[in-house]
């Protein structure tokens, strides 16, 4: 066995080590499932762990060889059994600036928050100030997500967070809000929902069917994954970048957005 190594020599021995090493680098950190914490946010995220968040998250831990596993939870409690602790691995749709516990990942999806009315009210919207003395609603914690929110909210006639955003569609169709605060892909697929329902023959005391209008009246908002381990955090930054590269990120973000084009049109990012 000696005879053989010194045969095949120095080289060999050096070859044989720089692949092995190429082989690790390239390799990701050790692939196991990685239980994610995320809300219910259809389209984003459903109960059953599918929709344009989740396609994006899990293709890209499949690439570093890693299995999603997602814990799906009521939109604000995914922030809250994070930070308490939850036996997890990682948690989504965290916005900029909020403070979590674990290594924050790159930005991995876009969301477009936006202002809906009824076409039936007359009502144009293209800032915050065209809500002057209007009811509003949105989702539990917008002020903390959307710019000059906020400030604008004295302004308002009413002013409600719901984190149940089918309340918002509900709302908005009985007549008793003038415009809902929200992304526009989720909008109208809670709009979808209640036509569904009202064809079954659900016995609404409005009409889910009427026309809506969307408008992005807010930049896109960025949301990040925070992991409790480092390295997967590593092996999520890199692979979604390498998906970025190859235009599967986009694609997902298509081919969402195509299924809601009737409500959201133009509007949605600068998906056409």
């Amino acid at each position: 066995m000696a005879f053989g190594v010194r045969a095949f020599g120095a080289a060999g021995v050096f070859s044989a080590t720089l692949a092995a090493a190429l082989h690790m680098a390239a390799s990701p950190a050790t692939a196991r499932p990685v239980t994610v914490l995320t809300p219910e946010l259809p389209p984003m995220m459903t109960a059953d762990g599918t929709g344009r968040e989740a396609s994006i998250i899990t293709e890209t831990l499949a690439a570093c060889g890693h299995e999603a596993r997602f814990k799906v939870v009521p939109f604000g409690r995914h922030w809250n059994d994070f930070r308490d602790g939850a036996q997890v691995d990682a948690v989504t749709t965290v916005p900029a600036g909020m403070e979590m516990p674990g290594a924050r990942s790159a930005p991995y999806i876009l969301y477009q928050n936006g202002a809906s009315v009824l076409k039936s009210s007359g009502l144009t919207v293209k800032s915050l100030a065209d809500l002057a003395g209007k009811r509003v609603i949105t989702f539990s914690g917008a002020p903390d997500v959307l710019p000059g929110l906020r400030d604008a909210i004295p302004s308002f006639g009413d002013f409600r967070e719901r984190a149940d955003q089918m309340v918002h569609s509900n709302l908005l169709f009985a007549g008793r809000v003038d415009a809902v605060l929200a992304d526009g892909l989720i909008f109208a697929e809670y709009n979808r929902q209640l036509q569904d329902k009202a064809k079954a023959g659900g016995g609404l005391p409005f009409d889910p069917a009427q026309p809506v209008q969307f408008t992005a009246i807010f930049p896109p908002t960025p949301y990040s994954m925070v992991f409790r381990d480092e390295s997967l955090r590593g092996d999520f930054d890199r692979c979604l970048a390498e998906l970025k590269g190859r235009g599967r990120i986009d694609a997902i973000d298509k081919a969402a957005v195509a299924r809601y084009s009737a409500t959201v049109g133009d509007q949605y990012l600068s998906l056409r």
